[in-house]
C-alpha cells in the first residue's frame, strides 16, 4: 500500500522555507551594525566629494 500524504503540511513547510529564506535575505541586506553603515556613508560621501572635485567648470552650471 502507498504511503499517505498530507499535502497541508508539505504546503506549510514550503511556505516556512520561503519566510525564511526572504528573512536571511532581509538579514544580509539590511542586518549591518551602526558601525558598518557609519563607514558606508563615509566612503560614499568621499565618493562623491572626490567625483565633484574633478569636474569640470566649464563656465556653466551642470
Amino acid at each position: 500500500m502507498a504511503e499517505i500524504t498530507n499535502l497541508n503540511r508539505f504546503r506549510k513547510q514550503k511556505a516556512r522555507a520561503e519566510r525564511r529564506a526572504g528573512a536571511d535575505a532581509n538579514a544580509a541586506k539590511f542586518g549591518r551594525t551602526r558601525a558598518q553603515r557609519e563607514q558606508e556613508e563615509a566612503q560614499a560621501e568621499k565618493a562623491r566629494a572626490l567625483l565633484d572635485a574633478h569636474r569640470r567648470n566649464d563656465g556653466e552650471e551642470a
